[in-house]
């Protein structure tokens, strides 16, 4: 029997087992729905995937560099509980998760999930995964990861709170060295820090300048009703730019010396070890970040149990 796309998403739907597990379970059984539903059960698939509806937005952030510090990957792997993302198994696997990043091609996260796990080809991310929901009771999701790579500077990476938040830091430079190294570690603990969206203004589109000038304007507005439009408009100018500074990382004053903005510790480090030296990119991720987490009463849950 051919199996389509539509009996493969059914199946998903039924179970919440992964994309490529259901087309293997259907042609297992010839397509047979219910049986498929039982191959999934035995191979513990679709009883991880019970848990599918419940919110993961605790767990960990991992990174993972290269032995040259020419590539580094980040992932995030999340967990329902924040006494799981201290459990020693669920740490060792979001290592692993990221040290698979570190070597993967893929490009989105269900490319990603697909790749074969590094130490046991038989096996794919995903199902790697689906093994350890089951075994530790838990939801769990490979959320997102990111791989920077560069041909003409260096990594870095910085992990903050045990976990709670990652850097990858990307350096141009004409020369690698300790001092360098350090540099681009202090730039990765800013990120972590002061989180700022850009690298540098040449980034920041037009688009997001304009929305910003019209909310720090209507500000103005209301705190000043009485001014004319053109004073206003004067007097935003240098409450934009004090945003635009705030976002933009080699702008913002850095936090190991204030007497120093980023930019000018860039070049203070590149003056003294006779090398050019640019910020290039970052990626930062903050365990749970922009995920609703359920706000879950104790006692009612007892309650709820009691009467099960």
């Amino acid at each position: 029997m051919a199996i389509t796309a539509g009996m493969v998403k059914d199946l998903r739907e039924k179970t919440g087992a992964g994309m490529l597990d259901c087309k293997k379970a259907l042609d297992q059984t010839n397509g047979d729905m219910e049986k498929a539903i039982e191959f999934l059960r035995e191979k513990g698939l679709a009883s991880a995937a019970k848990k599918a509806g419940r919110i993961a937005a605790e767990g960990l952030v991992a990174v993972a560099t290269s032995d040259d510090n020419k590539s580094a990957a980040i992932v995030e792997v999340n967990s329902e509980t924040d006494f799981v993302a201290k459990n020693e198994i669920f740490q060792s696997f979001v290592g692993e998760v990221a040290n698979q990043a570190l070597q993967t091609n893929a490009a989105d996260i269900d490319g990603f999930l697909s790749d074969k796990w590094i130490t046991d080809s038989s096996k794919t991310i995903n199902d790697v995964l689906n093994e350890k929901i089951s075994l530790i009771g838990e939801k769990l999701n490979i959320r997102r990861f990111g791989k920077v790579t560069t041909q003409d500077g260096l990594v870095e990476t910085y992990i903050h709170g045990g976990g709670r938040i990652g850097v990858v830091i990307e350096l141009v430079t004409d020369k690698v060295n300790e001092s360098i190294k350090e540099c681009a570690k202090n730039l990765a603990m800013q990120v972590a820090a002061i989180a700022p969206k850009y690298v540098t203004r040449d980034e920041i589109s037009e688009e997001f300048v304009e929305k910003e000038r019209e909310i720090l304007k209507q500000q103005a507005l209301n705190e000043n009703p009485d001014k004319p439009e053109n004073i206003i408009d004067k007097m935003i100018i240098g409450r934009l730019n004090k945003q635009l500074k705030e976002v933009c990382l080699v702008d913002q004053q850095y936090v190991k010396d204030g007497d120093f903005t980023v930019a000018k510790y860039v070049e203070a480090v590149a003056k003294e070890n006779g090398a050019t030296i640019s910020v290039k990119s970052f990626v930062r991720f903050e365990t749970g970040e922009g995920i609703e987490k359920k706000e879950e009463n104790f006692a009612e849950e007892v309650a709820k149990q009691i009467q099960q």
